[in-house]
């Protein structure tokens, strides 16, 4: 098949076409090279020699319209990521994310085109807080932690009627959206995009809502990217990673391996087709746990800096109920956490890793978000 991956020189996306290319198809990457992910705007040493490359941007509606011609499947992974910068470049993440989904649903709504199916790199953001379960009045969805209650440094959700502190219980993907950030936002306007324009014209669309990626390829010099990578960063610069409140917030770590062979699946399985799915694995780690983890394996007696100081529009607590993307396409994740940050180490020693940590927090403490 031919086949469409926009942001595809990037982290998640170059994974995903060397997957299509060695099953044989023809494959199309459309990548901006943003220099926050990409240094100097340059392609990565990975692109792949076997797929067509086209630099282009979302955002322009032509160029777009160019490399979608003649192709029959679309991985819409482009997307301006970080959610503290999304919080100030607000007209930059809504015209790259919002703006770019909506170019593509509209060129194939109003042009003669061949594409069979789109999937959409979703997040698990849009959740924003996670599920709980509290003992008295069962499974609840708590707001966002007030700021009065942050700056006691009192961390864990409590029940929003009782007010007794719930114990986290996976997210479910008909589970309400909390949405508390830009990104997780225009997230959301990705996914929605997507399956409203796909059901209206009849285009098979999936959903994947990703949880929280990391493998190799990953921008290391990118502050705005996912934590294991900003960790991975701070160690290998000599420096300790830096951990907000205590530490025991606890995210759903998933190697970029197992994310690949969901959005493979789900192209392949019509059983995938107009659905929403967590990527996840179920087992969720604590922010402490990753950095200590992370220096053992490195080799390196670098303690994490537990602040104990918070950043507006964190969550505590987030992981995926994964019984659906189980059931309807017999997806599992395979990679476990320690044999992932082992592979995430091991290409972190040949990569190149500006720590640009303390830059990223100027400026969130400039716009008054930590």
């Amino acid at each position: 098949m031919r086949i469409l991956v926009t942001g595809g020189a990037g982290f998640i996306g170059s994974f995903i076409v060397d997957e299509l290319v060695k099953k044989g198809h023809s494959v199309r990457i459309f990548d901006s090279l943003d220099p926050q992910v990409h240094p100097h705007g340059k392609a990565p040493e990975w692109l792949n020699k076997n797929s067509e490359f086209i630099q282009g941007d979302v955002r322009d509606y032509d160029s777009l319209k160019k490399a979608v011609d003649g192709m029959e499947v679309v991985f819409h992974h482009a997307a301006a990521v970080g959610v503290g910068q999304s919080q100030y470049q607000i007209k930059h993440y809504i015209d790259v994310n919002t703006g770019g989904t909506a170019n593509l649903m509209d060129i194939l709504a109003n042009h003669k085109n061949s594409v069979k199916k789109v999937i959409v790199a979703a997040s698990m953001s849009s959740y924003g807080e996670g599920s709980y379960h509290c003992e008295n009045h069962g499974l609840v969805r708590p707001n966002p932690r007030p700021e009065e209650q942050m700056k006691k440094g009192n961390w864990e959700q409590t029940c929003p009627v009782c007010g007794k502190t719930v114990a986290p219980v996976p997210i479910r993907e008909e589970d309400r959206m909390l949405i508390s950030s830009i990104y997780a936002l225009t997230k959301k306007d990705q996914e929605d995009i997507v399956m409203n324009i796909g059901k209206t014209y009849c285009i098979p669309c999936v959903s994947l809502r990703f949880f929280n990626v990391y493998g190799p390829r990953q921008s290391l010099s990118n502050p705005y990217t996912g934590v294991a990578a900003i960790f991975m960063s701070r160690i290998k610069n000599d420096h300790p990673p830096v951990v907000y409140e205590d530490g025991l917030q606890s995210r759903d770590l998933i190697s970029v391996h197992d994310i690949v062979r969901a959005n493979i699946m789900a192209m392949e399985k019509d059983e995938a087709n107009y659905q929403i799915f967590n990527v996840g694995v179920q087992n969720p780690v604590t922010i402490l746990d990753i950095a200590r983890v992370l220096s053992r394996l490195y080799g390196k007696d670098i303690q994490p800096v537990i602040q104990n100081k918070y950043r507006k529009g964190d969550i505590r607590h987030c992981f995926a109920d994964i019984s659906k993307i189980k059931d309807k396409i017999g997806w599992r994740p395979l990679v476990n956490f320690e044999d992932g940050m082992k592979e995430l180490i091991d290409w972190a020693h040949g990569a190149q890793a500006e720590d640009k940590f303390d830059t990223a927090l100027k400026e969130l403490k400039n716009k008054g978000l930590v």
